[in-house]
């Protein structure tokens, strides 16, 4: 009798484990498609040719990713990295020396992770008004 409530209770905890990680996926998968507010900025970045220099094994372009969320889809976002970690020869011809790298219209730079309002500021962007 042991063994077999035993066995009723390893099965109902698997159960709850299982539908907990049911209910983390449907929500993670729901927030990620909701639109940034950033949306519109960063199709102004693009369509005034800022583009982002960044490596895929980079944090700080992680974190300047998440900064746009869903809308980092719209940036003008070169990767630089291979597999190996090394730099790509596109971002070598183009003289990149860390990551990010954030080039504007005017050939200027700017290195690191960069504000949305300075980014705002070299681009002439405007950025929303959130609530």
């Amino acid at each position: 009798m042991k063994m077999k409530q035993s066995s009723s209770y390893l099965y109902a905890a698997a159960v709850l484990i299982v539908l907990g990680l049911v209910v983390f996926a449907i929500n993670n998968s729901k927030s990620e498609r909701i639109p940034s507010p950033y949306q519109t900025f960063a199709q102004c970045l693009t369509q005034n040719e800022v583009t982002m220099y960044g490596a895929w094994w980079c944090s700080h372009c992680e974190q300047q990713k998440k900064l746009f969320g869903t809308a980092f889809d719209e940036i003008n976002y070169i990767e630089c990295s291979t597999a190996s970690r090394s730099m790509n020869q596109t971002c070598r011809d183009a003289g990149i020396t860390g990551y990010p790298t954030w080039e504007f219209k005017d050939g200027s730079r700017l290195g690191g992770e960069q504000s949305f309002e300075t980014l705002a500021e070299k681009s002439d962007c405007d950025l929303p008004v959130l609530p």
